[in-house]
């Protein structure tokens, strides 16, 4: 004799069917809709450099690199290693770990002003920034260059001798370089601080122009929509 199921039972187990079924396919759904957004990771930015990079004297977020993270937004990672004082040795020490911890895929070199201010052979701070650019490309991260200049006192011979680096540097290793990172801001009245040195929060969006073009070229490799940056 076969026994029938109420037909109350029989709908509760097709209901119940039906909605784990629907459930299931709108897990599927979500998780192919999130996977772009997960198999598309920002590419990460490293900025070695000193007081000029640390926002020496004005707050963090004014800062060329503050302003370079909003202007960047959600679609790259800045890393601001930047310790005001640093020399191209300390840079050199700290570079291999901060390379291991972070993974970046740019790294940018801002390092040489105080080496200049304390006398440093220029062949010793050629000998420094080799050390970090082969760490950085040893690593398949890409390199930018960002030079500084001297002050006049410190006489012309010394000074094209240490602008002389960043070029050899460049060439050498096939690398972007912006020969002066405080072009249009250095002796402008307004843009420096009282020490002579220091840029002013007012100056800090002439720095992010002077590096934006040696640095978008490598963002857009990198998987970064330029498009959607507003230039200010």
């Amino acid at each position: 004799m076969v026994r029938a199921f109420p037909v109350g039972l029989v709908g509760a187990v097709v209901r119940r069917t039906v909605t784990r079924a629907t459930a299931r396919w709108l897990v599927v759904l979500l998780a192919l809709v999130a996977a772009p957004a997960i198999a598309e990771p920002r590419p990460v930015i490293l900025i070695m450099g000193d007081s000029l990079s640390a926002a020496y004297g004005i707050e963090q977020e004014a800062g060329w690199v503050g302003l370079l993270e909003a202007r960047l937004d959600t679609t790259a990672k800045v890393i601001n290693a930047s310790i005001s004082g640093e020399t191209s040795s300390g840079g050199a020490s700290r570079l291999p770990e901060l390379l291991g911890q972070h993974e970046p895929d740019i790294v940018l070199l801002e390092l040489g002003g105080n080496d200049g201010l304390r006398g440093l052979p220029p062949t010793q701070f050629e000998a420094n920034m080799r050390r970090m650019i082969e760490a950085s490309l040893a690593v398949d991260a890409e390199v930018v260059l960002l030079g500084i200049d001297i002050p006049p006192n410190y006489g012309q011979a010394y000074r094209n001798a240490f602008a002389d680096v960043f070029v050899r540097l460049a060439d050498d290793y096939d690398l972007p370089l912006l020969p002066f990172l405080l072009e249009d801001v250095a002796l402008v009245d307004g843009l420096m601080q009282d020490d002579g040195i220091h840029p002013t929060t007012e100056a800090q969006p002439i720095i992010l122009d002077n590096v934006w073009p040696v640095l978008e070229p490598l963002l857009e490799r990198n998987g970064t929509d330029i498009a959607e940056q507003a230039v200010e």
